[in-house]
Formats: C-alpha cells, sequence, structure tokens
C-alpha cells in the first residue's frame, strides 16, 4: 500500500510574500508564522525555500490505521462504524502533556522528518477496501499536512466517504473555507477557558480555538469537543462551567467528552485524573444545559454511553470503542420521542 517512491517537494496553500519577500507570511493557521529563507515555521514541517513555502509532509503518513469511529472521540456521527486514520509528523502547537509527542513533536524535538509515501488516491484506495465510512485526520494535528488532507478529503467526498478532523482547533478561517464540502466531522481539543493556560503548557492562545469551533459549528460540520482534565491546571469548577457555558452558547447538543489525564512527555509529575474529578466536570457539564457529556479515558464507566436528554433512557450502550446496542437508529429515543443529535450511518450512505 506504500509505496517506494518518495513524494515530490510540494508547494503549500495559504501562504503570500511578506513585505515583498524574500520572508513569507503563512496564513493556514493562527500562528501567522513569518518565515524567513530556510526556516520552518513552528509547525516544523512548513519551510521557506528560495521565497517560496513549501510543504515538507505531503504524502508522507507516519501513521496509519483502522480504528472505531468512537475512538477519535466522535460518539454521535456515523456510531459503531470504522475510520481510516492517518497522520504526518509535526504539529503547531508544543503541549507539554501531549500524548502523541514522538510524532508530533519529531521535527521540534528530533530534528527529523519521516513517513513513508502513500498518494491521496491510495489513502481513499485503503479506507474503501478497508470497509470504512470515513477518513480521520488525526494523532498529529491535521492543520500542519493540510493539503494532503484536503487533497485526500475531496477524493474522499467523490467517493462517497465522510473526512473528519481530530484537530486542536487552530486553524484559520481561509484554511476552513478552502475546504467547506469536504469536511463532515470535527472532534475539537478545547484544552483548557483560560489564555494563560494557552500561553503557559500549549505555546498558543485561546480565542482562535473558540473562533474555529464557533465556525465550524456555523458551517455545518459535524462538531464534538474533548477537554483533557488535568489536575491543578484546568479543573477548577469555575473553568468547567465557563467552557460548558461556552459550548452551551454555540449548541447545548454538542456533545462534551472530559478526559482523563495520565503523566506523559514533560508532564510526568502531575497524577492520573481522579474519577471524582472528572464525574464533577461532567456533572457541571449538564448542569449548565449540555445535553450529551462523556467521560474518557474510562473503560467500562456508565458515561461511555449516550442517554436520552429527557427520559434517560439508554440509547447507546458503549464499552470501551466498542458498540453493543443502538437504540436510536431512526434518531429518535424509542421510549420518548426526543429527537437526538446524532447523523447516522444511512444518512451518509
Amino acid at each position: 500500500m506504500h509505496g517506494d517512491r518518495p513524494p515530490e517537494i510540494t508547494e503549500a496553500a495559504l501562504w503570500r510574500e511578506w513585505r515583498g519577500g524574500p520572508n513569507v507570511h503563512c496564513f493556514l493557521c493562527a500562528h501567522h508564522c513569518r518565515i524567513a529563507p530556510g526556516e520552518r515555521g513552528r509547525c516544523g514541517v512548513r519551510e521557506n525555500r528560495g521565497g517560496a513555502l513549501y510543504t515538507l509532509v505531503y504524502g508522507r503518513p507516519v501513521a496509519l490505521a483502522v480504528d472505531p469511529i468512537e475512538k477519535k472521540p466522535l460518539f454521535h456521527f456515523l456510531p459503531g462504524s470504522m475510520s481510516l486514520s492517518l497522520a504526518t509528523v509535526g504539529c503547531n502547537f508544543a503541549c507539554a502533556f501531549c500524548q502523541n509527542a514522538e510524532i508530533s513533536q519529531m521535527p521540534r524535538d528530533e530534528g527529523r522528518i519521516t513517513g513513508r509515501y502513500l498518494s491521496p488516491g491510495q489513502v481513499v484506495e485503503a479506507a474503501l477496501e478497508s470497509g470504512c465510512l470515513s477518513i480521520a485526520y488525526t494523532y498529529t494535528e491535521p492543520t500542519i499536512y493540510y493539503e494532503y488532507a484536503r487533497d485526500c478529503a475531496r477524493l474522499a467526498t467523490a467517493a462517497g466517504l465522510k473526512n473528519v478532523f481530530v484537530t486542536n482547533g487552530y486553524m484559520t478561517a481561509e484554511a476552513l473555507a478552502d475546504i467547506d464540502g469536504h469536511l463532515h466531522a470535527a472532534n475539537v481539543d478545547l484544552k483548557s477557558f483560560s489564555d494563560d493556560f494557552y500561553r503557559t503548557w500549549v505555546d498558543a492562545r485561546l480565542k482562535p480555538v473558540l473562533d474555529s469551533i464557533r465556525r465550524l459549528h456555523s458551517m455545518g460540520v459535524w462538531l464534538e469537543v474533548t477537554t483533557l482534565l488535568i489536575p491543578g491546571l484546568n479543573d477548577s469548577d469555575d473553568e468547567l462551567r465557563a467552557v460548558a457555558r461556552f459550548l452551551v452558547s454555540v449548541s447545548p447538543g454538542i456533545p462534551w467528552h472530559v478526559s482523563r489525564f495520565h503523566p506523559t512527555y514533560r508532564m510526568r509529575d502531575i497524577p492520573p485524573t481522579s474519577l471524582a474529578s472528572m464525574e464533577r466536570a461532567l456533572s457541571i457539564g449538564k448542569e449548565e444545559g449540555l445535553e450529551y457529556v462523556y467521560g474518557g479515558n474510562v473503560p467500562g464507566h456508565a458515561t461511555e454511553s449516550t442517554v436520552c436528554p429527557d427520559c434517560g433512557e439508554t440509547l447507546i450502550e458503549r464499552e470501551g470503542f466498542r458498540l453493543r446496542k443502538n437504540r436510536a437508529a431512526l434518531g429518535r429515543c424509542p421510549r420518548c420521542g426526543r429527537e437526538i443529535a446524532i447523523i447516522l450511518k444511512e444518512v451518509s450512505e
């Protein structure tokens, strides 16, 4: 499935000369890097060569796997289906708690870019052969390999597949406008509701992420949001209420996944999130009006399942990433008739 020939160096999208060159201005993400000749952007995979910006990871996936869509996590988009998941190296964030740092931070930490060639056509072919209903651009940040993801997505749409971004939400309005019509679902990491947190632990800012969440929802992209709960850093009641209130202001039907933190990368001195803390966060989400809240990294916990916001009937029963029972196959609660915010397989086929 992987080809032997190396990919061509591909000119990047969404850049322009900066003040007449030879520096360039990249406006793919909200960092808006100004890059001198021979230098790379903060993502580590976009380089100014002779006054033009090039992507160094086009067609070079470093990870390729068939995953349940629930692993993204997307619980209300094509539930029970499989998704071909791929990533290249690199990221425009520098999260101290990154769970995929070995590939996302490889250009920054090791000065390396790796991956074997796989064309967009081969990606789509692999998805179809694997019986997947979607392609998920995940594991690292899809924005930084945007040209590759966009070209895969366009071919996937033509083949009847859906496209999913698992993203930090730092893309620009221009990037979303460019892929509009070919992005069908997204799970956005809302890492905190504190700009100080973003600046200290992520090397980014909060506002562009909030803007992307609003923009994705207004575009009609199916949207779910994940917050990794880190003890002592983003788990105060006030902050959790602020997250929940923001999501409700966009739509109370946005599913919110609250995941437990495990020590990793540069944040090994902080203990794992307690179950009680996660459950408190989920309770706050419900109190503030969110209709669907889920616990993450807690296999077997009751909050993995979807319940009717009105009558409390269990609609979709999950165990880990496995769907055990789906009673919402018609998009309504069979007990009270409440319409459920969900995109079902039948709609996509």
